[in-house]
């Protein structure tokens, strides 16, 4: 596929465009951060200007292809590129920029015929994550028809990208899937970032105990370009474990005590439910923190 992907110089995105280019895609990267990859084009966009983005997405992505007829067109549009998370900027500016890319890009997107678009949405969007105080789900596990009621810029920027998103699969009839994606874990970060989660399950609180491997976020773009006809959907976005050596049973006693637990859960299984998406996309996480480091617990 040709994919026209928005935030391939992040953190997330350099690791889903290499899993992409490495299953044989043909990646376009729009940022204004380069990704710097060999067979990658870089195009410097700015999403929040319409003008834009359409014109990137119209046009040609490399000298190779002045050699065709016409531009040739993108078979699917994956947006990834936004403000992070809070405390990057203002919040009026998080959420000014987040709104406005994401619905240029489903615009352009849409009018010019592009029938799959992924975008990025995230766990903050249940209101745990940034959250003034403590927050806890309504509901464990929790799954995709929990309620999203946040209270941060950055949360609230991406509820109105998902309503964007389903106005637009609705005006058009693409499948358009968001990710609500877990905190993204690079490998390298197990050894680094790991070791005080195992010591402290508070640490991982906000996150509702979860996580997902960069390289696994790359397999479920990848499950989400190859699976059609799905309109529109949204997904979590999690490792299969948890990011704490305690157990399932020990966090629900310290943390969710008197939280509604719906389902019988595994030792060990996360509370960020990606049941939805193993059933309707094959997303089979590969990957876990306890490959490189000891499970405290697991004598």
């Amino acid at each position: 596929m040709r994919i026209f992907f928005t935030g391939g110089g992040g953190k997330a995105g350099r690791h889903v465009v290499q899993h992409l280019v490495e299953e044989g895609h043909d990646v376009t990267n729009a940022d204004l951060v380069p990704l710097g990859r060999p067979g990658v084009t870089d195009l410097a966009v700015d999403l929040t200007d319409l003008g834009e983005t359409y014109s990137a997405l119209a046009g040609l992505a490399r000298s190779a292809e002045l050699d065709g007829d016409h531009a040739p067109t993108y078979d699917a549009v994956v947006h990834f590129a936004a403000v992070p998370a809070i405390l990057r900027t203002s919040d009026g500016k998080t959420y000014a920029n987040n709104v406005l890319s994401t619905y240029n890009v489903l615009e352009a997107a849409t009018r010019l015929g592009i029938r799959k678009i992924v975008f990025a949405s995230s766990e903050t969007t249940y209101g745990i994550c940034f959250a003034q105080g403590e927050r806890r789900p309504l509901y464990v596990p929790v799954d995709e028809d929990h309620p999203t009621v946040p209270e941060d810029s950055y949360a609230m920027s991406k509820v109105a990208g998902e309503t964007t998103a389903r106005s637009f699969q609705a005006r058009t009839g693409a499948d358009i899937y968001g990710l609500r994606i877990n905190n993204v874990i690079e490998p390298h970060e197990y050894a680094d970032k790991f070791p005080p989660f195992l010591r402290d399950a508070a640490r991982r609180r906000r996150n509702i105990f979860a996580y997902i491997d960069a390289r696994d976020l790359g397999q479920m773009v990848r499950r989400c370009l190859e699976v059609d006809g799905l309109g529109y959907q949204v997904f979590n976005v999690a490792n299969a474990d948890m990011s704490v050596a305690a157990t399932t049973d020990e966090i629900r006693k310290r943390f969710y005590d008197g939280v509604e637990v719906r389902r019988e859960l595994g030792r060990n299984e996360t509370f960020y439910s990606i049941d939805k998406a193993r059933e309707l996309l094959g997303f089979a996480p590969e990957h876990s923190w306890r490959e490189v480091l000891q499970d405290p617990g697991a004598a």
